[in-house]
């Protein structure tokens, strides 16, 4: 079973998400949206666009959304059978998190890696 397939976004906190938003999309030239991040279109070699995006997001120093980790950031990683690692995981003694949420967005499930970091593992509807 292949595990990480690639990855999906990556997220961080920031004290001020509107001023460091504006600094990435003045000096680096994110396309940075209302909603504080930006979706990579992947492409081949050729610059061809191919299925699949990687979101970049920058939120609220404020938030939970990576708790219990304290870390500031969160990397999303693809995976092709969510289910199916998260199990391999958890025999592994792996810290994985009870919660799998299940959306129109696909499937999502986390785990605490030895440093503890939150890391979200992502399997994506079929067809992305």
């Amino acid at each position: 079973m292949k595990r990480v397939t690639g990855i999906g976004g990556i997220f961080f906190k920031a004290a001020d998400p509107p001023a460091l938003q504006a600094w990435y999309k003045r000096h680096l030239g994110i396309d940075v949206q209302d909603w504080g991040g930006t979706a990579f279109t992947w492409s081949d070699g050729e610059g061809k666009p191919v299925t699949g995006t990687t979101v970049w997001s920058i939120g609220s120093a404020q938030g939970d959304q990576f708790a219990p980790s304290t870390a500031t950031f969160m990397v999303n990683y693809r995976v092709e059978d969510l289910h199916g690692l998260v199990k391999v995981l958890r025999e592994e003694g792996c810290n994985v998190l009870e919660k799998i949420d299940d959306s129109e967005y696909g499937k999502f499930a986390w785990v605490i890696d030895p440093e503890g970091n939150k890391v979200e593992l992502w399997q994506p509807p079929a067809g992305q």
